[in-house]
């Protein structure tokens, strides 16, 4: 490595590394070792001060400038703006962006909207007409573009259809409308019903939360984004849209009040539901369901009797009736049970 170190300076690096047969990488991790060796780890670690670098005075009159009340809220570049309009030069944005940087403010600095925090509704039923849940589905029209509203109120515990209609647009008039009607139909008293809903334009219209006030009922409303909120809804519009006669486009609005009129009367009196005991939602709704049950588990017992080595000597029981409807059920602490799902009624 000597001999490189007396020919470079006279022909260079390249050429000496050349005529002597060793890579320059060799020559440089050599020097590199040397120049650690020979300087302190203290003294390399230290970055000599610029000399136009502001004085400690000067860092700190910046400092109190950028965190004053005045300025608080603002960015660099509008400090900066305004300082000049004023006749004074404290620094350049970069130097701001620096002391910023220093002290955890380089992130935005300015007061935020923030969201209000929303809960997760909790609600339960355990009979008709105490929880009802809503919402507003799109049908398609003949025409690409367009589609029909579809208004439906569902009571959580029966899965029953309380109320429904199809109009040519959303509105919160509307909306009262039917609630208003379905209410007095039902024979609600005040004070025993919840309405639950998403946060759409007319769920959180005046007119829908002045009725209910009127009506001493109360209102629910969803989590944004969270449809998991409203479970008894979705999974009802589903089952609508999963029916095998249902079409891809209606041609008229009739069309679509003629289909939803069949499919809700099926819905509520021939649909067995897996979520109430395979029982239909009138049956439950109207309070059938005990008898129905009593009648599944006595032809239950004639079949057991009849040939009980069939069911290896354990009679079989009939699906068991709804207690209880939740949305969002509590979690159970310490608890090694895994947590029912919303829709399921035990």
């Amino acid at each position: 490595m000597h001999a490189v170190n007396v020919l470079a300076p006279e022909v260079g690096l390249a050429p000496a590394c050349a005529a002597l047969r060793i890579p320059r990488s060799t020559v440089y991790r050599d020097d590199a070792r040397r120049r650690r060796l020979n300087v302190s780890p203290l003294t390399s670690s230290l970055r000599p001060a610029p000399p136009l670098a502001f004085s400690p005075a000067e860092r700190q009159a910046l400092r109190d400038v950028l965190c004053s009340e005045r300025f608080a809220d603002c960015a660099p570049p509008s400090i900066y703006a305004t300082l000049l309009d004023e006749g004074r030069y404290l620094g350049s944005v970069r130097t701001m962006y620096r002391l910023l940087a220093a002290d955890g403010q380089a992130r935005e600095r300015r007061n935020q909207l923030t969201h209000p925090a929303y809960f997760k509704p909790e609600l339960l039923a355990t009979g008709p007409n105490q929880v009802w849940s809503w919402d507003i589905t799109k049908l398609k029209g003949p025409l690409k573009w367009t589609c029909f509203q579809l208004y439906v109120i569902l009571d959580i515990f029966s899965r029953y259809v309380v109320g429904w209609l199809i109009a040519p647009r959303e509105s919160a008039e509307l909306a009262r409308q039917l609630i208003a009607k379905t209410v007095a139909k039902q024979g609600v008293e005040p004070r025993t019903l919840t309405v639950h809903a998403d946060r759409g334009t007319s769920m959180r219209s005046k007119l829908v939360a002045e009725l209910l006030v009127d009506l001493d009922v109360a209102k629910s409303h969803s989590r944004p984004y969270v449809s998991d909120d409203n479970p008894f809804s979705e999974a009802q519009f589903k089952t609508l849209k999963y029916r095998p006669d249902f079409p891809e486009r209606f041609g008229s609005i009739e069309e679509a009040r003629a289909h939803c009129q069949r499919f809700f009367q099926w819905y509520n009196e021939q649909h067995r539901h897996s979520g109430i005991g395979f029982m239909t939602p009138t049956a439950v709704h109207h309070g059938q369901a005990a008898q129905l049950f009593e009648q599944r588990a006595n032809t239950l017992n004639t079949a057991f009797a009849a040939h009980p080595r069939r069911f290896k000597g354990n009679c079989p029981q009939p699906p068991k009736l709804p207690i209880a409807a939740w949305i969002n059920p509590p979690k159970q602490e310490n608890s090694p049970t895994k947590t029912p799902d919303p829709c399921s009624l035990n």
